[in-house]
């Protein structure tokens, strides 16, 4: 009701009388508002904005401490070079942080100075006491003495003015107008001969040239003792290398019990029931036997043919030990007759004797039993390699890849070089005899194989591919078809023996660390698994169908150098490595 009566007094005759013109008064006028006035804009707290706002402001605003490795913010270019603000460091000298000097008087920035603007200001900073300071504001850019530096216009010992360079060239002519005797007769032909004094003299161009008179021209007596000595000693060196080297009295001790049994049989004679126990082959699993008893490295390994019941070793230490495989497992005799590390070893058929490569440039034939020396090589060059032909008519045929490129046979009957194959460019290391050993393959330095037939210095077959790498062993298949090759590119490659000889890109067989490394590649007697040693001391175990990686052992400490397969006991593999023993699993 208080509502109805406001209206109807505010629309009341008598003011309508008194404001003609009020809006109030008209009809249409709408009532008043009582209520306040909306918004339908959501409301919004706009205080985190704030709160960020601020803090940002003030992150850019304070300084960044210089001590600290990391920033959380992209600071300003004012923040990063603004000047240090606090008192001063009150355990580091001149008020530096110990965190941010490099240098013992302080910290020291790098800047890029050429080479000969820097030689340019040292020089002139030791000449004329004044250097121009790269990092000097402008007007400011010099330091050392300023009243020369305003003398001397600030030129450098590299901006010389013509007039000063002028002058010098004619204090230089009258220096050498002085040093010329007016007397002196010049011989033309002197003059034009570029050997001579004369010449030297005219043609100058530095302090020191023409000057002869203080060379000395004779040698004292300590200086003609000392050639005297040197002379001798080269004559010495150039001798002993012409001559063949010197051979080593040979040696052997023989370590078992008695030499023969009580029936009189050899103890390198074969054990009666030594006899293949299954036809198939399978890898190893533990560690049966270990011996040790090289000082240095073991380089080879072979066991006794056929029966494997002993095995010989060759070693860094000079010595070739021969081992019991199947009774006692110690060493039986040790072979002394080399005088460097001993390099490859090879049985006969029968192993009644053996060759032995050295290091000494000698290749020795031993007798395994005795121990006595039947016959020994040189050639003055060092053996890689040594063979003999496997027909039991040409056993005394022997075969040696030499660090001359050369592969040199011997009739080991007569003692006479009977052929040499000289068609290598590098340095010989393997030779594998095939084609019922009417052929062999060498493998060289030189990242090439060749065929060869036997007794014929004619390369029958040669390959060399710009991909190939030095292949420091090669193993003949069981089946006598293949050929694996250790190549230095960490693969085994294999090769077919038949007339072409050809790649065998099917099979590859990879995984190992073979690189810069001779270790040696070989077959299981089945022909069913692959297996080499690596530089990481493993022997690893590949199928040979699928080329896949059946196993790996951890052998020895350092490199596994060789690996061979027993040739009765199918389960059974020997091992050598750098660390000088041989393992047999």
């Amino acid at each position: 009701m208080d509502l109805i009566q406001t209206y109807s007094d505010q629309n009341s005759p008598e003011d309508q009388t008194q404001n003609p013109n009020s809006t109030s008064s008209s009809p249409e006028a709408s009532p008043p508002r009582l209520l306040a006035g909306k918004s339908a804009a959501p409301k919004v707290d706009d205080t985190m904005l704030a709160l960020t706002v601020a803090q940002a402001h003030q992150v850019q605003s304070r300084p960044i401490d210089p001590t600290q490795h990391a920033v959380a913010f992209n600071p300003t270019y004012d923040q990063l070079w603004a000047p240090i603000y606090g008192p001063a460091h009150p355990y580091a000298k001149d008020g530096i942080a110990q965190g941010m000097r490099n240098h013992k008087l302080g910290f020291v920035e790098d800047a890029h100075i050429e080479s000969f603007v820097f030689d340019e200001q040292y020089n002139t900073f030791h000449k004329y006491g004044y250097a121009a300071d790269p990092s000097g504001a402008a007007g400011y850019n010099y330091v050392g003495d300023l009243d020369a530096l305003q003398q001397n216009d600030a030129i450098s010992v590299y901006s010389i003015p013509q007039h000063e360079q002028k002058k010098r060239k004619i204090e230089k002519k009258k220096e050498i107008a002085e040093d010329k005797e007016p007397d002196e007769v010049v011989d033309e032909v002197e003059l034009d001969n570029p050997a001579s004094d004369t010449w030297l003299m005219k043609n100058r161009k530095s302090p020191w040239a023409g000057k002869k008179e203080g060379l000395q021209t004779e040698l004292t007596e300590e200086q003609k003792k000392y050639a005297e000595e040197y002379a001798k000693k080269k004559g010495e060196e150039r001798e002993r290398g012409g001559e063949k080297p010197e051979a080593v009295p040979d040696k052997s001790t023989f370590h078992g019990k008695e030499e023969k049994d009580y029936q009189g049989r050899s103890w390198i004679a074969p054990p009666k029931d030594a006899k293949a126990t299954n036809d198939h082959c399978y890898i190893p699993k533990r560690l049966v036997h270990t011996w040790s008893g090289h000082t240095k490295g073991v380089s080879a390994i072979r066991f006794f043919p056929k029966h494997g019941h002993l095995i010989l070793s060759a070693g860094m230490d000079t010595k070739v030990k021969i081992w019991d495989v199947f009774n006692s497992g110690k060493c039986m005799r040790t072979y002394m007759g080399h005088s460097k590390a001993v390099r490859d070893i090879w049985f006969c058929n029968d192993g009644s004797k053996f060759l032995t490569a050295g290091y000494d440039k000698h290749i020795k034939y031993w007798d395994t039993e005795t121990g006595q020396v039947i016959s020994s090589f040189s050639t003055g060059k060092i053996p890689y390699v040594v063979r003999l032909n496997p027909d039991e008519d040409k056993q005394h045929v022997l075969l040696a890849g030499m660090s001359d490129k050369k592969i040199v046979q011997w009739d080991m009957n007569s003692g006479q070089i009977t052929q040499e194959y000289d068609q290598h460019l590098g340095a010989v290391n393997t030779i594998t005899f095939v084609d019922n050993n009417r052929r062999f393959v060498t493998s060289s330095d030189d990242k090439s194989l060749r065929v060869w037939e036997f007794g014929i210095p004619v390369v029958i077959k040669y390959i060399s591919e710009p991909h190939m790498h030095s292949m420091p062993s090669i193993a003949l298949h069981p089946s006598t078809n293949y050929l694996a090759a250790q190549s230095l590119d960490n693969q085994i490659l294999i090769y077919s023996t038949r007339e072409r000889f050809q790649l065998n890109k099917k099979k590859r067989f990879a995984g190992h660390i073979a690189a810069g490394y001779a270790c040696q590649v070989n077959f299981s007697p089945d022909g069913r698994f692959v297996m080499s040693g690596d530089g990481e001391g493993k022997c690893w175990f590949w199928d040979w169908k699928t080329c896949r990686v059946f196993r790996t052992l951890k052998c020895h400490e350092g490199v596994c150098i060789g690996c061979e397969w027993h040739p009765l006991e199918q389960s059974k593999v020997a091992t050598c490595g750098w660390d000088g023993l041989i393992k047999y699993w």
